[in-house]
């Protein structure tokens, strides 16, 4: 069927496509039930946070204070609302990311071809499928070209099956699965076809299998593994802090009656646990997780599975391909050989070893050139095309049967290693052809050979290219040229320890060429795919430690290469864009599919897809995945920081025996104050940019806990110093006037808020001042109002009537600026801890560069 009869079957438009798609709903096997808002507001209640929250209201109720108990009510509502809002933008954030990796898939409609998502297909459109490409939907074949259908996820038959248009089927052939049809869920192997959409959904033959096929539930990654048990430890310790301090508490008032000691004891209890307690923790990977990988969305990366973004920052091996990632994949003919001095049917013979609808950028190339040596389209493929062999990983060449008048001729190309194989030349001619393309290669061209074949009858044409007996024509010699970025992109990638490995399938010379000029470490080191087979899995582990180019390599080499490293401890990283690279991007700790001319079956085996096919967004995405990492152990550090003096206060207070009517924190305040942290920690420090060494590191180690001893012991310092500052200066304001508990509880918590908002910008870098880190988010929007949004708070807590209801009393000026200037001393003091560390490094590079030149 030819393409001007497809265009008369008109497709559809786009109103008919959405009238059939309310009559058979969305192209989908399974329809996933979304999670209702109710379910999200009881599982956010279920947590113990929440639940010590309730009890604590509760308890107020039961006191005879209906007051306090419903402002804690209000705050349990507002921070649920907080979790439950965090929550749905993390769902649509989400939601947004898989429309964006949802396959595509190219259909005739309204008169012309369009991308759609292969979700929105509907019986009656008209499908464009290629090699690569997981076929969407089930339907009826009305041109194939080559068509190769690997169906064996649905018949068990590993074999291919060559598709064939409906007016060619053999009417009284019975089969059940039909040779002019395709089905849902089989993968293109080999060509192009036009295929008219018959069913789709639940109703294809894959839908009937997958129908009562649940999902499997997703696995908690290391990170959730961690935090998860930091939560639970810590929830432990609350609960034997909560039966201490209750115990504590009730020997401490003994002039009450029993029941409000019990009370007053629980209530002790409840707000030591709710301090102990860093609920954030999960909020923090939730939030930083998904809203990192929609910041990697907008830069071309897209992620398809979020626990990859942890992984980014530890790698160590980046494996490329060279065609398209280095190079520009614009490819040129630059050069032409000729054997026999006749360049003219080179050129020609040239173009018809082509496919007539080229989709590969050499084969595109190959026909420009032709035509710009004023060989047409007409003259190449002119003719009628008898057979076709087809090119294979392993053949490495392709060829063409055509002909013309009484002609029939072989148009043979493919690597010179192979195509010379079948030649018959002499030795001199052999010696010739071998020096040019030496010379072609170091040159940084790839370089195709052409031969051909005179054939006396159709009779006479070999089954197999490999049969064929050819007279070499020449060389042609394409160039495809580095990206521009890319030089720079090496350079940072080895300062930051990330080793760059090119693998290809081009010529070792000609890879190690353009390797040379892009100034990639241990270029002239090549190991071919030939050599690749003869190694043993451990000499390949010896060799890949220095040896940074692979050429002529075959799909199933990758998946060797791959392997190597990681049995080396490396974490590897792999760039794939073909069928066969979905196993080496399955195996990688990172696969990256490319978006633009990858298959969609690599897409599915990656982690993360890349956009716009350029080697700067694989470095970028390295990056960011080292910022994001870093973000979350800030994160993690700050809540640990701010919920020590937290804690302390509600553990110190009742051992000292300070009575629990003038406690620096009642329920009441954590609640309070876990309205703050819960904003700062998932929001303002999830936007800090990457600190200016982020790619001047080693690779972080990924066996390495999320929370080191040295985080651990900086965040427990620097909240000790804060819960020293606050708490002083509550007990000696206690001390100065005990009937005044609300001076003294003000000020405390006052010092607590304001150092919480230092905290961020000192923390938000570990080397960096707070100044330089604060100048970097000055147009920060966001920042600026959760700043000004928790000082507002304040503001409005001390000096309206909220004061009294909080059971604090209003700061004079005087007092209200010994707050401040308590808690900028508080945390500021750590900005001369980076000042000293600073000086030290500065030290070390200079005594550094004076040994270098001594020596």
């Amino acid at each position: 069927m030819t393409e001007q009869q497809i265009k008369g079957l008109q497709g559809l438009t786009t109103k008919e496509a959405m009238k059939i798609q309310e009559k058979f709903g969305k192209n989908e096997l399974l329809v996933k039930k979304k999670e209702s808002f109710l379910h999200k507001i009881l599982k956010v209640i279920s947590e113990p946070m929440f639940l010590l929250l309730i009890v604590a209201s509760v308890i107020y109720f039961i006191l005879g204070e209906p007051k306090d108990g419903s402002i804690m009510l209000v705050f349990v509502v507002g921070i649920i609302s907080i979790e439950v809002i965090q929550e749905w933008k993390t769902d649509k954030t989400l939601d947004a990311l898989k429309d964006l990796s949802a396959p595509h898939v190219t259909v005739f409609r309204d008169g012309i071809k369009k991308v759609i998502n292969s979700c929105d297909l509907v019986p009656g459109d008209i499908m464009y499928i290629a090699e690569g490409v997981k076929v969407p939907a089930d339907g009826i074949i009305l041109r194939a070209s080559t068509l190769c259908i690997d169906e064996s996820s649905l018949t068990g038959e590993a074999e291919g099956v060559w598709k064939i248009t409906t007016e060619n089927r053999d009417k009284n052939i019975t089969d059940y699965w039909r040779q002019d049809y395709c089905y849902t869920g089989t993968l293109v192997t080999q060509g192009t076809g036009t295929i008219l959409v018959d069913k789709i959904g639940a109703i294809t033959e894959y839908g009937k299998i997958g129908q009562n096929i649940a999902s499997a539930p997703d696995n908690p990654t290391p990170l959730e593994k961690q935090t998860g048990k930091l939560v639970k430890r810590c929830a432990e310790i609350a609960a034997v802090l909560f039966i201490f301090v209750g115990v504590i508490t009730y020997f401490n008032i003994p002039d009450h009656s029993f029941g409000a000691r019990v009370i007053e004891s629980i209530l002790s209890g409840v707000t030591l646990a709710m301090a102990m307690i860093p609920e954030e923790f999960p909020v923090i990977l939730t939030v930083f997780l998904s809203m990192g990988a929609w910041r990697l969305a907008k830069k071309k990366s897209l992620v398809r599975k979020l626990p990859s973004v942890e992984t980014l920052g530890a790698v160590s091996v980046l494996c490329v391909d060279k065609t398209g990632t280095i190079t520009m994949n614009k490819m040129t003919v630059s050069n032409t050989w000729s054997l026999t001095g006749d360049e003219k049917e080179l050129t020609k013979l040239m173009g018809m070893g082509c496919k007539s609808d080229a989709y590969d950028p050499m084969e595109k190339a190959m026909i420009s050139y032709c035509e710009m040596q004023g060989i047409t389209r007409e003259i190449i493929f002119g003719g009628e095309l008898i057979k076709e062999y087809a090119f294979t990983d392993e053949a490495k060449m392709m060829g063409h049967v055509w002909k013309k008048d009484d002609n029939i001729v072989v148009a043979a190309k493919g690597s010179p290693e192979h195509i010379l194989t079948i030649c018959n030349l002499t030795d001199e001619d052999r010696r010739i052809a071998e020096t040019k393309i030496m010379e072609m290669s170091k040159r940084g061209l790839r370089v195709i050979a052409v031969g051909q074949m005179i054939v006396n009858s159709i009779n006479d044409v070999p089954d197999t290219l490999m049969e064929c007996s050819l007279q070499l024509l020449g060389m042609v010699g394409l160039v495809d040229p580095p990206r521009e970025s890319v030089k720079q992109d090496i350079e940072t990638c080895t300062k930051a320890g990330v080793r760059v490995v090119m693998i290809t399938g081009d010529n070792g010379i000609t890879a190690s060429s353009i390797a040379r000029q892009i100034n990639m470490p241990s270029s002239d080191k090549i190991i071919t795919g030939d050599q690749l087979s003869k190694m043993s899995d451990e000499e390949l582990c010896i060799r890949v430690k220095d040896v940074s180019v692979f050429s002529r390599v075959l799909p199933e080499h990758k998946m060797r290469i791959v392997k190597a490293f990681k049995k080396n401890g490396e974490i590897v990283a792999m760039t794939g864009d073909g069928v066969n690279d979905a196993p080496a991007l399955k195996y990688a700790n990172i696969g990256i599919a490319m978006g633009k001319r990858g298959s969609e079956v690599s897409r599915e085996a990656a982690d993360i897809i890349l956009l716009d096919d350029n080697f700067s967004t694989i470095v970028d995405t390295i990056k960011d995945g080292r910022r994001i990492y870093d973000n979350i152990r800030k994160a993690v550090g700050y809540v640990f920081t701010i919920h020590i003096p937290i804690a302390f206060a509600a553990l110190l207070a009742p051992l000292m025996g300070i009575n629990p009517a003038g406690l620096l924190l009642l329920p009441i305040h954590v609640v309070l104050l876990e309205l703050v942290i819960d904003p700062t920690c998932s929001i303002v420090l999830e936007r800090q940019p990457a600190e200016e060494d982020i790619m001047n590191r080693s690779p972080r180690n990924p066996k390495e806990k999320l929370l080191t001893a040295k985080i651990l012991s900086k965040s427990i310092i620097q909240g000790l110093v804060i819960f020293g500052a606050s708490f002083g200066t509550y007990f000696e304001f206690l001390n100065s006037s005990p009937d005044n508990a609300p001076i003294a509880r003000a000020m405390g918590l006052t010092i607590i808020l304001l150092a919480n908002i230092l905290l961020v910008q000192v923390n938000s870098s570990n080397s960096e001042f707070a100044i330089k880190s604060f100048i970097k988010l000055r147009k920060d929007k966001v920042m600026w109002g959760i700043s000004l949004g928790t000082i507002g708070g304040l503001l409005v807590i001390l000096y309206t009537p909220l004061c009294d209801f909080l059971k604090l009393a209003p700061l004079s000026l005087s007092q209200f600026m010994i707050a401040v200037a308590i808690a900028v001393v508080s945390v500021i003091w750590y900005e001369f801890v980076k000042l000293v560390k600073c000086i030290r490094k500065k030290n070390r590079i200079y005594n550094h560069d004076i040994n270098g030149l001594n020596q």
